[in-house]
């Protein structure tokens, strides 16, 4: 009989423990950066054509975004290649923290990460993806993971802003 009440009472802690984290997410406002404010910026950087669209993207961005830190995978040497040529012509020195991300798979496990990051109020991360050039009539597979997830989506083509209303449609930017 006692070990029925020491269930029933982790369960109990354990719903609790649930509901607090499922309203601290939907309760967490989106966050913000003020202009002008320097930003720390994990880049998801996956193989192929995403490294490219990923580089073109940074190289028009400010020097606010920095410093820039980097994830990849082990075995993607051409990557990791054309990360260091890139970042051998910009500078690291200021924080605040942003990831960006542009479609390979890698980015759902770090998005989710920094998601928890800020669900547990232990920093304010803000997540931008920018879906691929190459969608046009559907979301990537990593895109329909983060649409709901992302603060902001980024798409490149009107076909999607119209099929996805949260999502931001500037045109072609890749």
């Amino acid at each position: 009989m006692e070990s029925f009440w020491v269930e029933l009472g982790i369960a109990v802690f354990l719903f609790i423990l649930l509901l607090l984290l499922v309203t601290r997410f939907f309760s967490t406002k989106r966050a913000h950066v003020p202009r002008n404010t320097a930003v720390s910026l994990l880049v998801v950087a996956g193989s192929g054509g995403h490294t490219t669209e990923i580089l073109r993207l940074l190289s028009s961005l400010s020097q606010t975004y920095s410093p820039r830190h980097y994830v990849l995978a082990d075995s993607d040497k051409m990557s990791e290649e054309k990360i260091c040529t890139f970042e051998q012509k910009r500078a690291e020195t200021f924080s605040n923290s942003l990831v960006l991300c542009n479609g390979p798979g890698t980015c759902v496990p770090i998005c989710v990460s920094a998601l928890l990051l800020r669900m547990l109020g232990l920093k304010s991360v803000i997540i931008v993806y920018v879906e691929s050039i190459c969608r046009v009539e559907n979301l990537s597979l990593s895109g329909k993971i983060l649409y709901r997830f992302s603060d902001y989506f980024i798409v490149q083509w009107p076909a999607l802003k119209e099929k996805y209303p949260k999502s931001l449609y500037l045109g072609r930017i890749v």
